[in-house]
């Protein structure tokens, strides 16, 4: 039997876990300020005070949310008088499912499913960190979906003011955001309240993706399974998207193709195989952090082959109502974020007319966006 091949009940993975997107690594490299910043703004909790209010601004797969659950690690490890609570707004995109997610955290079991009021539940709540003298630290992430449900206010100024409910009650906020920040804006008597320290999460340059994956590679596979070569062809790939999720993703499935035919190496064969699955899982990410209007322009962009940056913009504002304006930061937004290509026509006023292409297949993006 041919010993470079791998039995049926043998793997080249010494941790898959560690290729989860949603598994939270014991090695957070390249954020040490991030998290010091962080760490300081719950350090009045940690003395019994209101912490201070975050803002935690980045492109998605930035170390945003990554981050976050670290520093509640290690407030549950130092105290039982500090409670973190994460939300995913994605799936909590109301105020009640936000409460209801709190309450579950306090008392173990979610509220009654019909019968009580918010602000019975409410009340519960910030009587319950009166009476037991803990403080609450709620992280609102993807926070890009309580605007999308014009829930942002209310959620923000329940949990802001919930001492005017109750005195006794403490509760300070940390706000992800999938965004550059532009386009989402409290109401002015939230925003008075708010006043955030804003923690801004770039995305990794090429070196740092490369010593994230390369220590996720040491600890997620057997010795000499992935060589340096595949490696860099993975920091490639992610560099490219601008996503650290996409390497993450693309040494999953790498090691997958590699098991199906039963090989002990990945080859960057299997890299460039794998590629095309997990572009698309960047890609799925990507389109949940875009705004409505965003969805909106990408939307009209997929349904022709190529329109000029003039027909675009006409057919967006038949569709929004928006002025040029939004619609020229709307598709700014998209080049950013490397959804669209423009090129120049060499027509129009001193040869400027843009063509407004998608780099993405058409099928792929509307799937997404439905």
């Amino acid at each position: 039997m041919d010993k470079k091949l791998l039995m049926w009940d043998e793997t080249i993975f010494k941790d898959p876990d560690l290729f989860e997107l949603d598994h939270v690594p014991e090695y957070f490299a390249h954020r040490d300020s991030q998290m010091q910043t962080l760490m300081y703004c719950v350090k009045p909790a940690l003395r019994g005070t209101k912490p201070i209010n975050v803002q935690c601004i980045g492109p998605p797969g930035t170390g945003k949310t990554t981050g976050v659950h670290k520093l509640f690690e290690e407030i549950e490890n130092v105290t039982s008088k500090v409670i973190p609570v994460y939300i995913n707004c994605q799936s909590n995109a109301t105020r009640y499912t936000v409460f209801s997610q709190i309450y579950k955290k306090l008392f173990k079991h979610s509220p009654p499913s019909s019968g009580v009021s918010f602000h019975k539940v409410n009340e519960k709540i910030t009587q319950y960190l009166a009476d037991e003298e803990i403080i609450l630290v709620v992280a609102l992430d993807d926070v890009n979906y309580l605007f999308h449900e014009g829930e942002h206010d209310n959620v923000f100024y329940s949990l802001l003011r919930a001492h005017e409910t109750n005195p006794g009650a403490r509760i300070g906020v940390i706000s992800i955001l999938s965004d550059t920040g532009t386009g989402f804006h409290l109401d002015p008597k939230v925003e008075s309240v708010f006043l955030p320290e804003v923690i801004k999460f770039p995305r990794y340059n090429t070196d740092e993706i490369l010593d994230i994956l390369d220590n996720r590679v040491k600890m997620g596979f057997f010795p000499d399974v992935v060589s340096a070569g595949v490696v860099e062809k993975v920091v490639e790939y992610a560099d490219l998207l601008g996503d650290l999720r996409v390497g993450i993703d693309l040494l999953k499935r790498s090691g997958l193709n590699a098991e199906r035919q039963a090989n002990r190496t990945i080859s960057v064969e299997d890299v460039n195989g794998a590629y095309e699955s997990s572009k698309l899982i960047h890609l799925t990410y990507l389109l949940k952090s875009l705004k409505k209007e965003e969805k909106t322009l990408l939307e009209l962009i997929s349904n022709l082959e190529e329109i000029t940056a003039g027909e675009l913009y006409k057919a967006f504002r038949e569709k929004t109502g928006l002025a040029y304006t939004r619609y020229y930061e709307t598709l700014e937004k998209l080049l950013v974020l490397k959804l669209v290509d423009t090129n120049f026509t060499g027509k129009g006023t001193r040869g400027r007319s843009r063509i407004i292409k998608l780099r993405y297949g058409a099928e792929e993006i509307q799937k997404r966006l439905s």
